[in-house]
């Protein structure tokens, strides 16, 4: 079966606020079960997306978002519990993440997954592809499509 990636929208933000603005719009289209693949360079805004998705998921306080790189996992109270993942310092991330029980993160809220790009064998079928590009000092591209069809 031919893959089916269909470019939702791509967006340029010129200030972390505008990011962060960006990932809380996004969220909106988010629920039980889905899958969000980050992927970007060092320094390109994955976690600050991921901290407006969580607002606009109903997280409290955006403070409590950080980066788990080296927790490998956070977990934020929302509307439906929100995982953000971050594989960038796993030697083996497919069979890491099997271990952590990543299947059954997604059958109980919405994973957000940094680093995507080094375990797309473990990302679903259907999900999100975010890429997110550094375009200036301040200024990012991001494009956000909707991935379903083989991995």
């Amino acid at each position: 079966m031919p893959e089916d990636t269909r470019q939702l929208e791509t967006i340029q933000t010129h200030s972390l606020e505008e990011t962060i603005a960006a990932g809380r719009r996004f969220a909106q289209r988010l629920q039980t079960g889905d899958c969000v693949a980050l992927m970007g360079p060092l320094g390109a805004g994955k976690t600050q997306f991921v901290r407006g998705v969580a607002l606009g998921m109903g997280l409290d306080d955006g403070r409590m978002v950080h980066s788990p790189t080296f927790v490998l996992m956070q977990e934020y109270p929302c509307r439906v519990p929100v995982y953000h993942l971050d594989l960038y310092r796993l030697k083996e991330p497919v069979a890491e993440l099997e271990d952590l029980g990543f299947e059954e993160f997604l059958t109980d809220g919405v994973v957000l997954l940094e680093w995507a790009d080094r375990a797309s064998g473990l990302v679903p079928q259907d999900s999100w592809r975010v890429s997110i590009q550094i375009t200036g000092p301040t200024d990012r591209e991001i494009t956000i499509r909707r991935k379903s069809g083989p991995n």
